[in-house]
Formats: structure tokens, sequence, C-alpha cells
């Protein structure tokens, strides 16, 4: 089981691994529009454990532009143990 803690709200949650974070998210108030990655809506800032995220999708890319430690919640999954994001 992976975990997902938010910074800004001191929430954490289980997640299994491999799983999309949209959802969670969205619940602990990210704002969200397209759900495909173009309009940036869902940028969150992950504060630790980038390397516990998928890979930078192709809209992430075009997006972000330097990828940093902003995400869009909207691609990623959590591969396994802890994240820590703001957003």
């Amino acid at each position: 089981m992976a975990k997902l803690i938010f910074e800004d709200t001191g929430e954490e949650h289980e997640l299994e691994d491999d799983a999309p974070i949209a959802e969670i998210c969205e619940e602990a108030g990210v704002p969200f529009a397209c759900t495909e990655g173009i309009c940036g809506t869902c940028v969150i800032e992950v504060e630790e454990g980038m390397e516990n995220l998928s890979e930078f999708t192709q809209e992430e890319e075009d997006f972000l532009g330097d990828l940093d430690t902003e995400r869009l919640a909207c691609q990623c999954k959590i591969k396994s143990g802890c994240v820590k994001v703001k957003f």
C-alpha cells in the first residue's frame, strides 16, 4: 500500500500501489477541469516522494515544461511508498 499525504490539510490516504491519485486529490480539494492533462487546473507540488510517482506523461511535459516539483494530479499514479503534496 502507498500513502498520499496532503501538506495543506494534514490528510493521509492509503492507496493501492500503481493507483491513480486524481480521485483522492479531488476529494481533498484539488480543483479539476478537463482531467486530460490539457488545462493545468490540477497542478500539485510534490514536497516529498517524487520517485514514488509514475513517470511524467507527455501531457505533463507539454504543459509544465520544466519537470521539477510540479505534477498534474490527473496524470499521476502512485507507485508505492509515501508522497507528500500541496496544492
